[in-house]
């Protein structure tokens, strides 16, 4: 079984999804820019994945820090932390990652000790977070995986749009990991995967993920999903998030939106599964949330190849924004919320906002 990422004595190991399915590739970051830049790059993607990877790079580069006063410490914490968190504006795992590797730090330095100690501990305690973060990241799919299990039926076909899997994760997946959980249950599940123009993570990792473990899958183009729901092959729809505004409002990989209005249209639940950490209560609607625009060559090229006039303008939103009326359901590690989720979604909070 492959490993999205993990943390080694060389550096940041994980496996390069830009190159599957042709090759299962694995590269290793050996300093947080270079954790930056696959994070930038799509060497790693997926919101969950990318907070790890977030984890993962700030510890890095404190271990690596030459600084040996704790003013030098901090302030070389603080280069770290905006290099990774000027990565992707989308995706709140990122940002929560940071933050959550800045109060580690924090409370390390704020330490009754000699700065050497202190430095010391910091280091080292932040290896062991980011470690932590990646644990409890397949710990919390697999929930969220129990959790979705429940709103499947005993045989069904489920579409999926983008990569929500283990590659989208520290391992297991939360959209898929949520059909992962069905089928331990003994139901009978196949998928559609969208292939997800531009970057074709459902052609290119999707069907690649659920091949590897023998789960029936069946690779459509974005614009047949509307075809497939009205004839009634498909029964449930189910996405992972980058991030959720407190109204239940769903950013997530560009055509998300479509498959939801669709969804709605043709009368199939539409679900979103995604962890806490993905919930930002800071927002109070889709509206306030980053939209990543990439370079307009990842839609006017496939693999470097020219598929457009080279003299036309083209426009790469990454991802949008699904209103919470078209969303049947989130589906998170400490429960499923419903309409309406500005009660719902803070109820599964046992402390504060998350994102913060």
């Amino acid at each position: 079984m492959f490993k999205t990422i993990e943390w080694t004595a060389q550096g940041v190991l994980m496996i390069d999804q830009r190159r599957l399915p042709a090759s299962e590739t694995y590269v290793t970051c050996h300093n947080y820019g270079e954790v930056a830049e696959a994070i930038q790059n799509m060497t790693i993607r997926g919101a969950p994945a990318i907070g790890v990877a977030a984890a993962m790079g700030v510890a890095l580069g404190v271990k690596d820090s030459p600084a040996n006063a704790a003013s030098g410490l901090r302030a070389e914490f603080e280069t770290i932390a905006a290099a990774i968190s000027s990565t992707r504006p989308t995706a709140v795992n990122l940002f929560w990652a940071v933050g959550r590797m800045r109060r580690v730090f924090e409370e390390t330095m704020e330490m009754e000790a000699p700065e050497a100690a202190k430095i010391r501990a910091a280091k080292e305690r932040l290896v062991e977070e980011a470690q932590l973060i990646l644990a409890e990241d397949i710990a919390i799919n697999k929930a969220i995986g129990k959790n979705g299990a429940a709103l499947l039926n005993e045989s069904m076909t489920v579409l999926t749009h983008c990569n929500a899997g283990a590659l989208a994760t520290g391992g297991y997946g939360t959209a898929l990991g949520v059909i992962r959980a069905g089928i331990a249950e003994g139901k009978q599940i196949r998928v559609f995967a969208d292939e997800t123009r531009p970057f074709l993570q459902g052609a290119r990792l999707t069907a690649w993920e659920l091949a590897q473990d023998g789960i029936p899958v069946t690779l459509i183009t974005d614009n047949m999903a509307g075809h497939f729901m009205k004839q009634g092959t498909l029964q449930a729809a189910i996405v992972g998030a980058d991030r959720i505004a407190a109204n239940g409002d769903v950013a997530n990989k560009i055509g998300t939106y479509s498959v939801a209005v669709l969804a709605r249209e043709n009368n199939i639940p539409f679900y979103v599964a995604a962890p806490l950490s993905t919930i930002d209560l800071s927002l109070s609607s889709g509206d306030q949330i980053p939209i990543e625009e990439r370079a307009a060559n990842e839609v006017t090229h496939l693999s470097g190849v020219p598929i457009a006039p080279g003299n036309i303008e083209a426009r790469h939103p990454a991802f949008d924004v699904t209103p919470h009326r078209y969303v049947n359901a989130i589906i998170t590690e400490g429960g499923v919320a419903r309409e309406p989720y500005t009660e719902s979604l803070k109820a599964l909070f046992p402390y504060g906002n998350t994102s913060s």
